[in-house]
């Protein structure tokens, strides 16, 4: 038993240390929301990620902290994570936008959580990623937004 124990934990902290294969990832992301991402890891199982995203004809800032757990040695991993986000919605009739009663803007600060898998290619520097982000809006248009479904593409940094 105390063997097995030795050689588990001998293989967790391998696989531990191969949590990603990169320093910095810039790269594109696409859904519902389209825009910018950055991922950059403080340590080989902890990263953030920042994302510059346009929808509703505005934008939102996003900053996630996140966990990183391999899944296979070959560069798939598994992560999840929470933040905040900042933002201004042109909403309303005029843009005709189904969520929005009023024709006027709105500032937006809230909360968001984010789980994902993405991809880590070895022959080049791009990974690949598939994220749910839910956000709940504290202030502005309030509320929970589940919509949040993402593909990223980007360019890795050793």
């Amino acid at each position: 038993m105390k063997k097995s124990l030795i050689i588990l934990s001998l293989l967790c902290s391998i696989l531990y240390a191969n949590a990603q294969d990169y320093k910095t990832a810039i790269g594109i992301r696409g859904g519902f929301s389209n825009g910018l991402t950055v991922k950059h890891f403080l340590s080989s199982s902890n990263s953030i990620e920042g994302i510059l995203s346009t929808r509703w004809r505005g934008f939102n800032l996003t900053g996630i902290y996140q966990w990183n757990i391999p899944l296979s040695e070959d560069g798939f991993n598994f992560y999840y994570g929470v933040g905040a986000h900042i933002g201004t919605w042109n909403g309303g009739k005029k843009y005709k936008n189904p969520w929005f009663d009023e024709d006027r803007n709105y500032t937006v600060i809230g909360l968001d959580g984010m789980v994902g898998v993405e991809y880590t290619f070895t022959q080049i520097p791009f990974n690949i990623s598939l994220d749910y982000k839910p956000g709940f809006n504290i202030i502005g248009h309030t509320g929970f937004w589940g919509d949040e479904f993402a593909f990223s593409l980007r360019y890795t940094i050793k």
